[in-house]
Order: C-alpha cells, then structure tokens, then sequence
C-alpha cells in the first residue's frame, strides 16, 4: 500500500491492515517509520469519522466512582454530605462551581467535562 491520504472506509481498513503487519516493527526503521506515519493518517480519519462525545458530568463522576471501586460516601469531601451527593448523582441538584471545583482538583476529572450543562430533573414546588 502505498501511501496516501485516507478518504474512504476501504482506505481505512487497508491501513488497518498494513498497520496490523507493520505492528512490531524494529525502531528506526523504514518500516517503523511507514508504522507511524499510516498511524497518524488513522488517527487523523478517526477523528473526523468516529468522533468521541465527552461525557455529561454526572455520567463521569459516575463512571469514575464506578471504576475505582468508591461509594457515593467517597464524594462527600467534594461535593459535601450524603444527602447532597445522592442530589447530585439523581440529577435534583445542580453541581456548584466550587463542587466542579474539588472535583477536578481532588479526582482529576477534567474541569472541560464538569462545566457542560446536563439534564437535571426537576421536581414540583
């Protein structure tokens, strides 16, 4: 395969193909070179082909304490009491700036992810 811009989905999966071939190639080779340039031309076809949406935030704070194993207890030192999470995490309540706040300082969630606007229900008066 000769190299060269990635337009269709059979571009695509042939520089998949070739990338599969080309996967163990020894550094500082031709063939490792063609490896890492067939790799950007991918990355660069995904991209704008199969785009990947961030999160909500309640589905990434979701996700993290999901994947670490926590409790909604663990939360509490960001978001404040027990009460207060479950709000959160039901969508009754808003996050604060100072809530996004911890979260990204203390958890590392990206602060570009906390500050979207979500769905929240809302519940009558």
């Amino acid at each position: 395969m000769e190299i060269r811009p990635i337009r269709t989905q059979t571009d695509y999966q042939e520089a998949l193909q070739e990338i599969e071939l080309l996967f163990n190639a020894a550094p500082n080779t031709p063939e490792s070179d063609r490896l890492d340039v067939l790799s950007t031309l991918v990355e660069a076809y995904e991209k704008a082909h199969f785009p990947i949406e961030i999160p909500d935030p309640i589905e990434a704070i979701q996700y993290y304490i999901d994947t670490r194993g926590w409790s909604r207890r663990d939360l509490e030192s960001c978001i404040g009491s027990r009460a207060r999470v479950s709000e959160i995490l039901s969508r009754k309540r808003s996050l604060t700036l100072e809530m996004i706040r911890k979260l990204n300082q203390e958890l590392g969630i990206p602060a570009e992810i906390l500050i979207q606007p979500y769905q929240s229900i809302q519940t009558p008066a």
